[in-house]
């Protein structure tokens, strides 16, 4: 999706790594090689924040990449700012099956002569400060938006709700895991909703069909095509989480167990008779390959993979559904019905 036009993102990403870096060399090596880190971090990904708002923009008749551009980047760099902080909430020492930057910090710190508590402390510290920059010009690259006032700021209010209602959803994420009882599947999709779907699908879809001079009701269709598309893509995000290849996705398929993270599996078998059997190694934290293993058996009986696949596809459906209005360009419909497709048959 929008592969050409997202050249214009790397270019961009490349251009201000470049002059980033530049200036944190009067700062000392180690800053540079936060930098170098950050920079890394960015990469690898699908870009599917910015392929959205280009797809918006240009569906709308959007035709200035000098525009749609620095807003393509700015909902990158949001997305590697929260993945950054994600990993030291996580405390991740990779992403992607690479070294992130708390890893390679930990890396810097040990090869500097660091204790470990200096190294732990050398990797939070790295990533949470690469976070803030990444976050940083997220928001400056709207504020020089070169776009009339009223435009730059109802962009700016897209990017700021977005930062807002995620932090919400993140720390729910992070509190819901010591809950007794499993959640309910609503507050699992409300949570979903709330940490992922606005940030990465319903603002960047508005944000380019704004900057486009799109209809109000468009608008509001794209926005209520994100949220619903964003659960579902999530949804089969957890379901990779526990029963995906980790040499297709890249992620572990114990972690989200040992956090205890609170998915639409586990609320679903949080109502059966198998909810006994699987509580105990929920949130164990030295998990086993072996213990997962039966954790996923017991899954699969009372139904909670086929479950959270056939919720996924519902709300993928009704994303599709929410783009059936007159106002909804035929090109971008056609687009985001793909990604809708795609969103929950991906294996990775």
């Amino acid at each position: 999706m929008h592969e050409i036009a997202t050249l214009g993102v790397e270019t961009e990403l490349h251009r201000f790594f470049a002059a980033a870096r530049l200036r944190a060399s009067d700062y000392g090596d180690h800053y540079v090689a936060l930098w170098d880190a950050l920079d890394q971090a960015s990469r690898g990904g699908k870009r599917v924040r910015p392929a959205l708002v280009l797809a918006a923009y240009d569906g709308f008749g959007g035709t200035d990449r000098t525009l749609s551009t620095p807003v393509a980047v700015s909902f990158e760099l949001l997305h590697t700012a929260f993945l950054i902080h994600d990993d030291v909430i996580d405390r991740d020492l990779s992403r992607r099956g690479m070294a992130n930057i708390a890893g390679r910090f930990t890396e810097r710190a040990i090869a500097h002569g660091a204790a470990t508590g200096q190294a732990e402390a050398w990797a939070a510290t790295a990533a949470i400060l690469a976070g803030d920059l990444a976050l940083s010009e997220a928001h400056r690259a709207l504020a020089l938006l070169p776009v009339p006032a009223g435009l730059r700021g109802r962009l700016l209010d897209l990017l700021d709700r977005a930062v807002f209602v995620s932090a919400a959803g993140e720390l729910a994420d992070v509190t819901n895991t010591v809950s007794r009882d499993p959640l309910t599947i609503d507050q699992v999709v409300a949570t979903l909703e709330h940490k992922t779907a606005i940030y990465s699908f319903e603002a960047p879809l508005q944000a380019g069909a704004v900057l486009a001079g799109a209809p109000e009701e468009a608008i509001d269709a794209l926005g209520r095509f994100g949220r619903l598309i964003g659960v579902a893509f999530q949804l089969t995000d957890d379901l990779l989480g526990v029963f995906g290849d980790p040499a297709s996705t890249g992620k572990s398929v114990l972690a989200d167990l040992r956090e205890g993270k609170q998915t639409a599996l586990i609320a679903h078998a949080g109502a059966t008779d198998r909810w006994p059997l699987i509580a105990p190694f929920l949130g164990k934290s030295d998990l086993t390959e072996a213990e997962a293993q039966l954790v996923r058996g017991h899954l699969r009986d009372c139904g909670a993979p086929d479950t959270a696949d056939a919720l996924a596809r519902e709300y993928a459906g009704r994303a599709v559904q929410a783009l059936q209005g007159p106002q909804m360009p035929d090109d971008l419909r056609a687009t985001l019905t793909q990604l809708a497709l795609s969103a929950v048959t991906r294996q990775k």
